[in-house]
């Protein structure tokens, strides 16, 4: 790989400086050099960068942008390792880099996260669906069976939609049930609809632009399901930096205890709901003793734990 010029690289970490074509050591850079480079060297390239950036899941991180860039699959790559890069294809592949290396989330660059088997489109607008937030899915799901309503005559609200991931994924596994979703944020809306439409579903969910529960009615449904803002002021320190610095600080802090928005969303979901409907929420281990208080007096209060045995998924039935 012979390279244009000896000296700092604006492509490469901080300070980092080329090698000269005689050298036998020292950092390369796909963008410097005079002919393009495969998809194997490209790898690699990402691999040691995103590496020196402190960046977690390096490999994941560059095979995902470079699968991006290309517009193809993990197969694709380790099937086509000689396969060379364009030089327009060089120029993204190291501009999405370069914005993992500041921090951005992979999915705000790709602009997509997979969730329950969707792919969903994904803005800094919306946090970013998390493979623990399925639980609440299969939380809802295994409740469905002793709902007093038939599967078919079920309606659900999804609190805080966001991406609308829940209430997307609830459409696909309950295809007669009546899906509501509520977001406060018109952008966040935004992405929700036209996550519905690309799955076809636009038919299914009714959107409400509202503060939690504001302005649904009273005793009307069955399940009030929601991911609120759980962590407090307190914790911001323990979150990761990619999250405080670029997903939506409202869909994450509820403020200093992290209960104050789950605080109003209790009593709201008690007005909502018909008589033994189901609130089911995803919280943390942190707040889930103080969830539990907020909850007595309803009946069948459980907390599922995650894969990593983190209280994560808190439901309890309406008197």
């Amino acid at each position: 790989m012979r390279l244009v010029r000896r000296g700092r690289c604006p492509h490469l970490p901080s300070g980092a400086k080329l090698r000269r074509p005689d050298e036998t050591s020292g950092p390369t850079c796909i963008l410097c050099s005079n002919n393009s480079v495969t998809l194997r060297d490209a790898l690699a390239f990402a691999i040691s960068r995103l590496t020196a950036a402190s960046v977690p899941s390096c490999r994941m991180n560059a095979e995902l942008l470079l699968m991006f860039t290309l517009e193809c699959d993990r197969a694709y790559l380790h099937a086509h390792p000689e396969r060379k890069l364009s030089t327009d294809e060089q120029t993204r592949y190291a501009q999405a880099l370069a914005e993992r290396e500041r921090g951005m989330p992979a999915q705000y660059i790709t602009g997509h996260q997979e969730f329950w088997g969707m792919d969903l489109i994904v803005t800094p607008a919306v946090l970013i669906p998390r493979p623990e937030t399925e639980h609440v899915i299969e939380t809802v799901l295994a409740r469905v069976a002793r709902a007093p309503s038939p599967a078919s005559l079920l309606r659900i609200v999804d609190v805080g939609t966001g991406s609308g991931c829940i209430a997307l994924a609830l459409a696909e596994e309950l295809p007669g049930a009546e899906i509501h979703a509520t977001d406060i944020s018109a952008a966040a809306l935004e992405i929700a609809r036209a996550n519905a439409a690309r799955h076809q579903l636009e038919d299914r969910i009714q959107f409400h632009q509202a503060d939690l529960l504001q302005g649904l009615g009273r005793g009307e449904f069955d399940f009030v399901v929601s991911n609120p803002p759980y962590v407090g002021d307190s914790e911001a320190d323990q979150v990761q930096l990619e999250v405080r610095k670029y997903e939506p600080r409202n869909a994450v802090f509820a403020g200093a205890t992290g209960l104050e928005v789950i605080e109003r969303l209790i009593p709201q979901a008690r007005e909502s709901l018909k008589p033994e409907g189901w609130l089911v929420m995803e919280i943390s281990g942190t707040i889930a003793d103080g969830v539990r208080d907020l909850l007595a007096g309803w009946n069948d209060v459980q907390i599922a734990k995650d894969l990593q045995g983190i209280e994560r998924v808190v439901s309890a039935r309406a008197t």
